[in-house]
């Protein structure tokens, strides 16, 4: 049986203690070590990481730092995407001030309210416009990605994701995630 992963596209520090607490919110493994910004470790590490996971779901961070062109967290992402042993149940894609950018357009989006909108969100979690804008966004245009649920800044978005009130926001995207793949 593959193992069953949601991914998501931020890894900074802020970001890292978010998906700890989204993890345990869910019932979940984290994958911390994916964490980083840019994501340090290597596909093959992350891959090794999730295969030892005791359970699912497992979430995994990706970041790219704002790298153009395709860069470690996209490139993670593609393999991961391409692993024999690991299903991509849906991706939590992070909005940022990346310029340069296509973006890609999600199945529903989270605000910092808490609502689920079909349309986009900015980093600070408004409704905005019809893609999401992100550094390690724009690959999901060419991968087979069932669920891809926009956010604004993990743990920020003025304080309606902070770690100290549980993380609603994300949990909510992740949980949006694991509702619309059937996963419970």
């Amino acid at each position: 049986m593959p193992r069953k992963i949601v991914v998501i596209t931020d890894g900074d520090k802020i970001a890292t203690r978010v998906v700890e607490e989204v993890a345990r919110n869910v019932g979940g493994r984290a994958i911390t070590l994916s964490g980083g910004n840019p994501t340090e470790v290597s596909g093959e590490v992350i891959i090794e990481a999730i295969k030892e996971a005791p359970y699912d779901p497992v979430l995994v961070m990706v970041d790219d730092c704002g790298a153009k062109g395709v860069g470690r967290g996209e490139q993670i992402l593609i393999q991961l995407a391409n692993h024999p042993d690991i299903e991509i149940l849906g991706v939590v894609a992070v909005a940022s001030n990346t310029s340069g950018v296509s973006g890609v357009k999600p199945d529903v989006s989270i605000t910092r309210d808490g609502k689920v909108i079909h349309r986009a969100v900015d980093k600070d979690g408004n409704a905005h416009g019809r893609r999401i804008k992100g550094d390690t966004v724009d690959i999901l245009n060419y991968l087979d990605i069932p669920v891809i649920v926009g956010i604004g800044d993990l743990g920020k978005m003025e304080d309606a994701d902070h770690v100290k009130t549980g993380a609603r926001i994300t949990t909510i995207a992740v949980e949006e995630v694991l509702k619309r793949s059937h996963f419970r």
